[in-house]
């Protein structure tokens, strides 16, 4: 059976949840590596599907918030936004807001992806999730809930990856790109 696919828009997504809508929105705030943001917006739509449903506390807090801002930014600004919203020094993969706000680090994706062998996309899109499960009452603070909420992250990682895969290879010949 072939995944569930949604309906995608370049800036902005509507997920129907409890009757209220929540969009995602991505900005790229780095010009050092060259990104698809199509793509990536993409596949935070359907991530953005997947997590609204997967609450780790059932308040599903996700849904309560009309827009969630995705920033991707260099490890120089994460730095910066590490050490004065959580006072650690460095750069880090992926910093998550209460207030809806979820930043990410390209040069930091480029590493992992690189390590992991597949795209600096699909690396930020798992960001992307973990910063969405993150608002959705997943933590991962103690080692019994990182172990769970990395395996719903990983679930949800592979499922939407799978999606976009899916819907790529059904485009009409013409506009078919392929995938990262």
């Amino acid at each position: 059976m072939a995944p569930a696919v949604f309906p995608t828009a370049l800036a902005f997504e509507r997920v129907l949840w409890h009757s209220r809508i929540v969009q995602i929105a991505l900005i790229n705030r780095q010009r050092r590596i060259r990104l698809d943001m199509k793509r990536l917006t993409q596949l935070a739509e359907i991530s953005l599907a997947e997590c609204v449903r997967n609450s780790a506390d059932a308040r599903y807090a996700l849904a309560k918030f009309p827009l969630v801002e995705v920033a991707v930014v260099s490890d120089a600004v994460i730095a910066r936004v590490h050490r004065q919203f959580m006072d650690m020094p460095g750069a880090t993969d992926v910093i998550t807001f209460d207030h809806g706000e979820i930043v990410v680090s390209a040069d930091t994706a480029k590493r992992c992806a690189a390590e992991h062998g597949h795209g600096v996309i699909e690396e930020l899109a798992l960001y992307i999730i973990h910063g969405l499960l993150h608002l959705n009452g997943h933590d991962d603070i103690e080692l019994r809930d990182r172990v769970r909420m990395h395996r719903v992250q990983d679930r949800i990682w592979r499922r939407i990856l799978a999606a976009a895969e899916f819907s790529q290879k059904n485009l009409p010949c013409k506009t078919r790109r392929k995938a990262v």
